[in-house]
């Protein structure tokens, strides 16, 4: 009785991600005010099967640590941050913040989100690219749910 109200909250978790990786994408590329940009998505689409709560998170936690979030995430790059398309600098900020932030979330559905969301938004292999980016930050980040997992 509780595997449909989970699959239930994966499906929301997911549109969330969908709409919170295009909503930031548009902050980063537009600079407009987060509020704007909620305001303008929750007007143009339907968030009636959408984790809102989850979607709002994204949006107006990660511009306030986006610092930090590049700070840890840039040792794990093979080139510089500005050198990265704006969809996979957007979609390894959300990783880097679930990882960091969301430890409710296990790791591996924070990688497998990310990467499902690269295939469909990113250049083409851009995925290997998000999944090899966020293994390295999760071993370092979530060792002990790895371990414990192993």
């Amino acid at each position: 009785m509780n595997k449909p109200a989970h699959n239930t909250l994966a499906a929301e978790r997911r549109k969330a991600r969908h709409y919170g990786m295009q909503a930031l994408y548009q902050w980063q590329m537009a600079g407009a005010s987060v509020s704007d940009i909620e305001a303008e998505f929750r007007a143009d689409y339907d968030f009636s099967h959408v984790d809102l709560e989850y979607f709002q998170a994204l949006l107006h936690e990660i511009p306030g640590c986006v610092d930090q979030l590049d700070a840890a995430m840039e040792p794990l790059l093979d080139r510089e941050l500005d050198d990265l398309g704006p969809i996979e600098r957007t979609l390894l900020r959300m990783g880097m913040y679930e990882l960091t932030h969301r430890i409710d979330v296990p790791y591996k559905v924070v990688i497998n989100e990310e990467v499902a969301l690269a295939k469909k938004f990113g250049a083409t292999d851009s995925h290997k690219y998000v999944n090899g980016v966020l293994d390295k930050a999760a071993r370092q980040l979530r060792k002990v749910e790895i371990d414990a997992a192993s």
